[in-house]
C-alpha cells in the first residue's frame, strides 16, 4: 500500500528562558550611584530616599512590547504608610495583538553581529555550517521538554505552503547546487512549492556502489510524516515507486514494465549499472493540508570507467486529492511560449467545457523528423505555443498500388491528429464552465473533397496541407494589455492526385503551419469633449429686437 498508517513519538519544541530581565531594568536610572527623583527601579535609591517620592515616574516596566507574554515588573508607591514606601510586583503581562512575537530566546538575534569572514583556514568550517540551502541559527543549547503537556485533541495540525516537508529522520531531501555545481542533499523540499533541480554528482565506477545519493534507496527510504510534527502520534506515509525508466548512452529512455522493483547500483563487466540520474516526486495531498500519498519516479543510467562525474535531475510537484490539476497558460492573458490550451463540447452544451490536458489531445502540430516520411512520422506532434509561429512537413510517397480513401484519412489524421479539439481558450486561464471564455475553432475544408471514390478511377483528392490561424487582440489597460485570442480557422487544403501507371511512383510534400496575428487596433489618443451648456431662454429675451 502506498499509506502506511504507524505511530511516531513527537516531542514540542520549548526554548530557553527570554533573554531580558525586567528585575533588572530601569529606564529612569540615568545618574550613577545616585538616586533618580522619582524613579522607583533606581537600585541607588534608599527606603528614606523612597519616602520623599511623590510618584513612580516609570510605573511597569516591560522588555519588549511586541512579545505576546511576557514578565512586567510594576512599582507604585503606598502613600497610606508613613513614610511612604515602594510597593515591587512581577506580573505576566498579555499582548492581544495577532501579530506579537512568541518568544525572544535567541540572544544573538538582538544585536548584529559583525560576519565571520572566509579565508583559506576557516572556508571548508563555513561551506559546512551554511554551504547548504537552509541551515539552523538556532542555538545548540534547545532541547526536547519532556515536562510538556500534550496539546489538545482537538487542536488539528496541517503542512502550510512553504514549510518543509518532515520524514521520520529529518525532512524529504531535494539535491540543488549551492555554491557550485555539486549536489548538496541539504536542500529541503517545501510543501507545495513546485521545483526543478539540477545539479553534479561525482561518481566513478569503482566506488559506485558506496554513494548513496546515485541509489534509489537513498531517495525513498525515508517515510514522510502525513502532518507536520507536533503533537505526539505522527502517521506516516512511504514513498513508492512509480515508475523506473532506463536512460541509454545516446540520450534515449526506455520505460521499464517491472517499475516497482528496487534497483541497487552494481557493476558488470567493467560498467556500473543503475545509477540514479534523475527522481520526480509526486505528493498527493488533502484540502486539510495533510499528505496522503508520495510516489517518485526514477530514470537509471549507466556509467563507464572514463566517467568522473554525472548530472542529476530533481523534481517535485503536488496535486490535491480528488481534483483534476489544469494547467494554465497566463493570468489572465497567454504568456508568449506556452500551449494554447484546448478543449471539447460534451453533450448537453453550453454547459462546462471538457478541457483536455492529454498531450496528444491538445491544440498540437504534425512534427518534423530527419527521414522526412509522413509514414514515419505519424504520432509525432508537437503543442501550438502561443506566439510562436511554426512550419512543419513531410514527404509522401505514393504509388499507383495505394487507395484513395484510405489515403486520405491516413492524411488527414497526420495533419489534425487523432483528436482535433473544438475549443480555444480565450485567456490562459479561462475556467471550463466559463462558456463564453471559449473561441470555436472554424474548420474550412469540406468533408466532400476528401470522401471520394476509394479507386484511382478518375482523379482522387487527398489534404495536403494544414494552416492554422490564430488572431488575438491586446485586452485591458495600454500599461499592462492581456492577449486575448478572438478567433481560430483551422484550414485543410486538398489537391487533385490523378491515376498513376503501374509501377510509377509520385513524391508529394505534406506541410501544416501555425500563424499568429495580431488584431489589435492601434492606441490613439483620445481627449475629452468640451462641455456645452445647454441654456433655455425665454421666448421674449430679444425683444423688441426680434
Amino acid at each position: 500500500p502506498s499509506e502506511t498508517r504507524t505511530a511516531s513519538p513527537a516531542r514540542p519544541r520549548s526554548g530557553p528562558a527570554p533573554v531580558t530581565d525586567v528585575t533588572k531594568l530601569c529606564v529612569c536610572d540615568l545618574l550613577v550611584e545616585q538616586c533618580d527623583v522619582n524613579c522607583c527601579c533606581d537600585p541607588d535609591c534608599s527606603a528614606a530616599e523612597f519616602s520623599l517620592f511623590t510618584t513612580c515616574s516609570v510605573p511597569v516596566v516591560t522588555g519588549d512590547s511586541r512579545l505576546c507574554s511576557q514578565k512586567a515588573a510594576v512599582y507604585s508607591l503606598d502613600v497610606e504608610e508613613n513614610p511612604p514606601e515602594m510597593i515591587f510586583k512581577l506580573i505576566d503581562q498579555v499582548n492581544p495583538s495577532v501579530f506579537c512575537i512568541h518568544a525572544t530566546n535567541y540572544k544573538q538575534a538582538l544585536s548584529f553581529s559583525s560576519p565571520e569572514m572566509p579565508t583559506s583556514e576557516n572556508f571548508d568550517q563555513l561551506l559546512k555550517q551554511f554551504g547548504s540551502a537552509a541551515f539552523s541559527a538556532g542555538p545548540h543549547s534547545w532541547d526536547m521538554n519532556t515536562d510538556t503537556q500534550n496539546p489538545s485533541e482537538n487542536e488539528t495540525y496541517r503542512y502550510e505552503y512553504g514549510v518543509p516537508i518532515q520524514t521520520v529522520d529529518g525532512f524529504l531531501r531535494l539535491p540543488s547546487p549551492v555554491v557550485s555545481s555539486w549536489c548538496s542533499n541539504a536542500n529541503p523540499a517545501g510543501f507545495l512549492v513546485n521545483q526543478v533541480t539540477k545539479c553534479t554528482r561525482s561518481v566513478s565506477v569503482k566506488n559506485c556502489g558506496d554513494i548513496p545519493a546515485v541509489s534509489m534507496l537513498f531517495y525513498i527510504n525515508s517515510s514522510i510524516l502525513a502532518v507536520s510534527k507536533c503533537h505526539e502520534f505522527v502517521f506516516q506515509v512511504n514513498i513508492t515507486v512509480q515508475s523506473i525508466a532506463v536512460q541509454s548512452p545516446n540520450g534515449t529512455r526506455t520505460l521499464l514494465s517491472g517499475g516497482d522493483v528496487l534497483r541497487l547500483p552494481e557493476i558488470v563487466e567493467g560498467l556500473c549499472i543503475n545509477i540514479v540520474f534523475g527522481v520526480s516526486y509526486h505528493i498527493t495531498y488533502t484540502e486539510a493540508g495533510e499528505i496522503i500519498e508520495a510516489a517518485a519516479a526514477f530514470v537509471l543510467g549507466t556509467i563507464n570507467e572514463e566517467a568522473l562525474s554525472i548530472q542529476q535531475s530533481f523534481e517535485i510537484s503536488f496535486t490535491q486529492a480528488n481534483t483534476e490539476p489544469v494547467p494554465l497558460s497566463g493570468n489572465p492573458g497567454y504568456v508568449i511560449g506556452l500551449p494554447l490550451r484546448a478543449g471539447y463540447r460534451p453533450q448537453g452544451y453550453p454547459f462546462p467545457v471538457e478541457i483536455t490536458t492529454n498531450k496528444v489531445s491538445q491544440l498540437t502540430l504534425l512534427q518534423s523528423t530527419s527521414s522526412q516520411d509522413c509514414l514515419a512520422a505519424q504520432g509525432a506532434r508537437t503543442p501550438i505555443l502561443f506566439g510562436y509561429n511554426m512550419v512543419s512537413g513531410c514527404t509522401l510517397r505514393i504509388t499507383a498500388a495505394i487507395k484513395c480513401q484510405p489515403l486520405a484519412q491516413t492524411l488527414l489524421d497526420l495533419l489534425k491528429g487523432q483528436s482535433f479539439p473544438e475549443y480555444v481558450a480565450s485567456f490562459g486561464n479561462s475556467q471550463a464552465q466559463d462558456v463564453l471564455d471559449w473561441v470555436p475553432i472554424i474548420n474550412l475544408h469540406l468533408s466532400e473533397q476528401v470522401r471520394i471514390s476509394n479507386t484511382f478511377q478518375s482523379s482522387c483528392q487527398i489534404p495536403v496541407s494544414l494552416e492554422i490561424e490564430v488572431k488575438w487582440t491586446k485586452y485591458g489597460s495600454l500599461v499592462n494589455p492581456q492577449a486575448r485570442i478572438v478567433n481560430v480557422t483551422a484550414t485543410i487544403t486538398t489537391t487533385t492526385l490523378k491515376r498513376l501507371p503501374s509501377g510509377r511512383e509520385r513524391t508529394i510534400p505534406v506541410m501544416s503551419s501555425v500563424v499568429f496575428t495580431d488584431v489589435s487596433s492601434p492606441a490613439v489618443p483620445g481627449y475629452k469633449a468640451w462641455p456645452t451648456i445647454n441654456v433655455k431662454l425665454p421666448f421674449d429675451f430679444f425683444f423688441p429686437f426680434v
